[in-house]
């Protein structure tokens, strides 16, 4: 899921919010270290240990469906009982674009394992809404809204109502999770509309794309021009940036980057954030 996975975890985890609670029921407790140790080397993604019947749930985040997720699951399981001598209540939340296909169980003649599929695209976007945590706000872009555009400009006035940092970090996570349900050029052009979400503007390329956006708007005839050079410049901040990220870049690398469009180049600040390596950000 690269950079979706991080932002879903930060929001279910690090951020207060009740959209965890409204999948599992659990509310108060701590979340529990992730990494198994075994041979394997497996990792879940979520797992949370109730504060007063020390119940374990576990959150498996699927961004496309995964004919191999039913064997997963219960290695998953397996491998927490022999941690914690539990077995952990198991949810997965599907957040992919794709009709969910992925079944809820394993079922042979000599084992069974069962778990909870949660199409979040299912999930009434108003009720995350009108939550009076930021964080379930941004996590209703991926919801089911009978008017996704509206639905952003709703989130955009809760995420303009923050304080920095927090409303810089909402914002850029938002553009992250947009991207899911290619909502990421509505997300920008309504923020235009909106001078006081200026201030988060300036990371990345996408600040100084949207802000190009906004000047041409008030003068067409320079448009072309404008933005010739606006490509130039996040060209060679994109190259900057990957530069002090994984050092000096091969000619290939540089020919690449030269070729990109100002949407792609949005796109590979975006990408950086999470990235862990050059191959990751250019596949081919």
């Amino acid at each position: 899921m690269h950079e979706y996975d991080t932002v879903l975890k930060s929001l279910l985890t690090g951020s207060p919010n009740s959209f965890f609670h409204q999948i599992t029921g659990a509310k108060r407790g701590r979340w529990l270290n992730v990494e198994l140790p075994k041979v394997m080397q497996a990792r879940v993604d979520l797992l949370f240990e109730t504060a007063v019947t020390r119940e374990l749930i576990l959150l498996e985040l699927q961004s496309h469906n995964d004919s191999s997720l039913p064997v997963r699951m219960a290695e998953y399981a397996l491998l927490i009982w022999r941690i914690y001598q539990r077995f952990p209540k198991m949810y997965v939340l599907y957040v992919g674009s794709q009709r969910l296909r992925m079944p809820s169980q394993l079922d042979t003649p000599y084992l069974t394992c069962r778990y909870t599929v949660i199409d979040i695209r299912q999930w009434n976007a108003e009720a995350l809404l009108q939550s009076n945590h930021p964080a379930d706000a941004v996590l209703s872009i991926l919801a089911g809204a009978a008017n996704p555009p509206e639905t952003v400009r709703r989130i955009l006035d809760r995420v303009a109502k923050m304080k920095e940092p927090h409303r810089k970090i909402a914002f850029s996570k938002l553009m992250i999770l947009a991207g899911i349900r290619q909502l990421d050029g509505v997300v920008k052009q309504e923020a235009k509309q909106m001078p006081i979400l200026n201030d988060i503007m300036d990371h990345g390329v996408i600040g100084p794309a949207i802000r190009q956006g906004r000047k041409e708007g008030m003068a067409e005839g320079k448009a072309a021009g404008k933005l010739e050079g606006k490509m130039e410049e996040a060209a060679a901040l994109a190259q900057r940036q990957l530069t002090a990220r994984f050092g000096p870049l091969s000619p290939k690398t540089k020919k690449r980057l030269a070729s990109l469009t100002l949407p792609e180049l949005e796109d590979l600040a975006i990408r950086l954030l999470s990235a862990k390596s050059i191959t990751e950000l250019f596949p081919r």
